[in-house]
């Protein structure tokens, strides 16, 4: 991520600058972890006791609909995000559960607005699975 605030990165993307968004951007700017609404939640809450995970989830999805996080839905079973929206892959070791970013592969920014059979294409999701290479190393 650039060194823009996150007061800075909010205006520059249209989206109303609050506290507690300013601390979620802030969060995900500093923090790449993959994390979800729980993880954002218990790691701000301390310092925000109003805070909530709807608004934590609402402020994620905010953040999505006008490009400032990407959504993964790599594991089945929760929803997590990525401050880092470059264009990248993502890979879900099936024993930790930890996502790894991963550099591009077929050159997904070469599909970004190609028409394929009358259709637009405005997103490419990488998703790889396996083992990763701390948990192969312990078994």
């Amino acid at each position: 991520m650039n060194s823009t605030t996150a007061y800075e990165n909010l205006i520059m993307h249209e989206v109303k600058p609050s506290v507690q968004r300013m601390a979620i951007m802030d969060y995900m700017t500093m923090h790449f972890t993959h994390p979800n609404v729980d993880e954002i939640y218990n790691a701000l809450s301390p310092k925000f006791p109003t805070l909530s995970r709807t608004t934590v989830y609402n402020t994620l999805k905010l953040f999505v609909e006008h490009g400032l996080v990407r959504m993964l839905t790599i594991d089945e079973r929760s929803v997590c995000f990525d401050g880092n929206t470059s264009l990248h892959a993502h890979f879900l070791c099936k024993k930790c559960g930890r996502i790894y970013d991963l550099p591009l592969q077929n050159h997904e920014d070469e599909l970004m607005g190609l028409v394929v059979d009358g259709n637009e294409i405005t997103e490419v999701h990488q998703y790889f699975k396996g083992l990763c290479k701390n948990c192969k190393s312990i078994m």
